[in-house]
């Protein structure tokens, strides 16, 4: 791994923090947030790294006006009240271009532990002398578990919003 130690700002731009979760049980939904921040350490100690990550919920795109607000509501993420998840990394497990993050997810108040699978992507130096780093990053995650039980039954047996959600994140952090 070519992966220098020190400290790198997700640069927003250019990420992508997403989600996925099964519709009316036939198709799936994806969805992105278009405002969030984070750190990342990468510690000497590869097993001593961190991961910091604050997400605006109101911020919400799933190219349908009506299903962001209804998703800004107090029915899933009450996002006038509770504006921000976090996500903070407890551990690093493995090395190398795919390791495991593990860490706190908290949405809506309710914080439970996640495990991200990470595949490093590489590091380079953009156009404007900033070095870079690349990362890809999944993990699914039960809404219930989250306190997010909204739902509808379908004519046809079933319900409208699915439980998993898978969680996506395409990063690229700059070096502070």
């Amino acid at each position: 791994m070519t992966l220098a130690p020190g400290t790198y700002t997700i640069d927003p731009s250019h990420t992508e923090v997403g989600f996925t979760v099964r519709h009316a049980g036939i198709s799936k939904v994806r969805g992105q947030f278009t405002e969030f921040a984070g750190d990342i350490t990468v510690a000497e100690s590869f097993a001593d790294s961190a991961v910091n990550v604050t997400i605006q919920s109101g911020s919400v795109d799933t190219r349908d006006e009506n299903r962001d607000n209804h998703l800004r509501s107090a029915d899933f993420w009450d996002s006038e009240n509770k504006p921000t998840w976090t996500f903070s990394s407890t551990g690093v497990e493995g090395s190398g271009e795919e390791f495991t993050v593990h860490g706190d997810l908290t949405i809506n108040g309710v914080t439970k532990p996640v495990a991200l699978a990470v595949e490093y992507n590489g590091a380079a130096t953009d156009p404007f002398g900033n070095k870079r780093v690349g990362f890809s990053a999944t993990t699914e995650v039960s809404r219930k578990e989250f306190g997010l039980t909204w739902n509808a039954a379908l004519e046809t047996g079933g319900v409208l919003v699915g439980d998993k959600i898978r969680i996506a994140m395409e990063i690229s952090a700059i070096a502070g």
